[in-house]
């Protein structure tokens, strides 16, 4: 188990990125660096990051300890909403790989579309440039719902790769899935475990108990087998390890129609529509 293959999404830009990674949100930079460490460690090899975060620093860190090379790598960062607009994009993005101690970032990130600031169209054009100089291997946004999805395919010209939103049996988001689908966009999911609020659901425990695994890892298979891209965060070692051991087992149709059922619109963090923090 030191090393599982972990499959892989293709992006619309022929980009592979594993489906399950590890994330770092609300990891203090101080512990960032031994429990990325700890990921790479135990098989990850995709680390999703963010300049709010404050721990691009210690994900370098770990990156450069691990001593795997670049190329088996998949990182992930976001630009955050104050840097938004054209040149301030391109200060923030050299600002982040920088920290990261990196020459290219795999995949980067509006972290959120904040309308009433509504600079996010020129923010793309940046992360455009970024692509087409191959700063950014993939470009995509976050939290971004369809009518901001829409905007972007009506002015810009790169599609994005990737649309990272809140996403777990709670809040299950089938209107922007379909959006995403229909478009060529990635749906990948944070938050994926509802940090918690969903592990305690019965259809869920149900499926723990028959199978033998966790809550979690039923919650993580389900993610797997919807298509979703996934990042769950941990700093424990051992959590870490059994959240990346979901690829030996397998829910079923009915499984599936079960989890389905759990869908409350249960968000754990703000609505895209009405979050505009700097």
């Amino acid at each position: 188990m030191s090393n599982p293959t972990v499959p892989t999404v293709k992006l619309n830009n022929g980009v592979e990125i594993p489906q399950l990674g590890f994330g770092v949100f609300q990891v203090p930079d101080d512990e960032t660096t031994a429990a990325v460490s700890a990921a790479l460690e135990a098989g990850y090899r995709s680390i999703d990051t963010a300049a709010i975060y404050g721990n691009e620093t210690g994900v370098g860190r770990a990156l450069a300890a691990s001593g795997l090379p670049r190329e088996e790598l998949f990182v992930t960062t976001k630009l955050w909403n104050a840097d938004q607009g054209y040149d301030a994009t391109l200060r923030a993005f050299d600002a982040s790989l920088a920290k990261l101690g990196l020459e290219r970032i795999d995949l980067y990130l509006i972290h959120w579309p904040t309308p009433a600031r509504d600079l996010y169209l020129d923010s793309w054009r940046a992360v455009e440039r970024l692509a087409s100089e191959g700063r950014v291997r993939a470009a995509g946004v976050s939290n971004f719902q369809p009518a901001h999805l829409q905007r972007l395919l009506d002015s810009g010209s790169l599609v994005p790769a990737v649309n990272q939103v809140e996403l777990h049996p709670g809040l299950q988001q089938a209107e922007l899935r379909a959006f995403h689908a229909e478009h060529g966009i990635a749906t990948e999911a944070w938050s994926p475990l509802a940090q918690g609020a969903v592990l305690d659901d019965p259809a869920i425990t149900a499926i723990a108990a028959r199978t033998g695994k966790s809550a979690a890892q039923v919650v993580l298979r389900w993610h797997l087998q919807l298509g979703n891209i996934v990042i769950p965060k941990s700093v424990t070692p051992a959590r870490i390890r059994q959240n990346l051991d979901v690829f030996d087992f397998r829910l079923t149709e009915e499984d599936m129609a079960a989890v389905a059922g759990t869908d409350r619109g249960l968000r754990t963090g703000p609505h895209p529509d009405e979050f505009n923090a700097a």
